[in-house]
């Protein structure tokens, strides 16, 4: 909005508005009116027309919104915005949500109440081999005495570290470190720390899993495996928790073992404003799905 401050300003005191804003993000005063400060909507439309262009809003980690009903109220705002602007045939506001867990950004669309009930999600393309054949170049031309980079050893690093750049490459440092104390290879280096790093946060979801009490153990294995479908409360959940226990469980009892979950250091458990409950981190799914296939689930206490 900043770069078309002038025409926003202009628009809005045309159409009586004295203030301009999306959301916490922004904010324009124009000319004092005795109105009062836009709507969304108005705001995105007074933004259409000052840039003459569509405009797209990107956000970012979208499922955080549904955490707080402030960030629900201000989804519900977008869909409005997006129905009152589009048509069929002349699209101005497009709206594309992104977030780091598949489970959670459903919360946006799965059920009636979901403001954007109905939309699809549809992942995302991770980077893989074109982006390890860039790396392999860089590190080619930059230390020559490197070549040829084997990038079969590259993209099984990568890959255990979830695709997820950031962590490749501060190992990467590590293994191209003229401190390397061994004499082989950096590939084998790399290799070497992702594959340490993958057992160690394994160990990590282990520990944490067999830290908890029974019933947390119960209801996080529930949730675990049911992804989406959990429901913490109905028949089918408390006669699995009854199962796994071999005692009654209420859901009483079941509730405080979540927020329990919650409490925790970092958090096992993820809650949205309307009640629904996921695994706080996605990689304990893949690590549960992994054991599950592995026929090792639930983890015992000599791992």
């Amino acid at each position: 909005m900043a770069p078309h401050r002038p025409a926003i300003e202009k628009l809005a005191a045309r159409w009586g508005i004295s203030k301009v804003g999306l959301g916490q993000w922004i904010q324009l005063d124009a000319t004092p009116t005795d109105n009062g400060v836009a709507s969304l909507p108005e705001a995105l439309r007074l933004l259409i027309e000052a840039g003459g262009k569509p405009v797209a809003l990107v956000i970012d980690e979208a499922q955080q919104a549904v955490t707080t009903d402030a960030g629900n109220t201000l989804m519900a705002a977008l869909k409005s915005a997006r129905d009152q602007l589009n048509s069929p045939d002349h699209i101005q506001l497009m709206l594309v949500m992104s977030g780091s867990d598949r489970d959670k950004l459903l919360r946006l669309v799965n059920s009636l109440s979901a403001p954007f009930y109905g939309s699809q999600i549809q992942q995302m393309p991770l980077l893989g081999k074109a982006f390890i054949e860039h790396i392999a170049d860089l590190v080619e031309r930059q230390q020559p005495a490197q070549a040829p980079v084997d990038t079969d050893m590259l993209l099984q690093a990568f890959t255990a570290y979830g695709y997820r750049p950031q962590l490749f490459m501060e190992a990467l440092g590590q293994a191209m470190s003229p401190l390397a104390a061994d004499e082989s290879r950096f590939e084998q280096r790399l290799v070497s720390l992702a594959q340490a790093r993958q057992r160690d946060v394994e160990q990590d979801m282990a520990s944490n899993y067999l830290g908890l009490d029974p019933v947390q153990q119960a209801v996080l294995w529930r949730m675990l495996e049911m992804g989406e479908g959990f429901r913490p409360y109905n028949a089918e959940s408390l006669a699995f928790y009854r199962r796994i226990t071999g005692k009654p469980v209420s859901a009483q009892k079941a509730q405080r073992a979540l927020e329990s979950l919650r409490e925790r250091s970092p958090p096992l458990a993820w809650k949205s404003s309307r009640g629904e409950y996921a695994v706080e981190d996605a990689a304990m799914t893949k690590w549960f799905r992994s054991l599950i296939d592995a026929g090792r689930w639930p983890p015992g206490a000599d791992e």
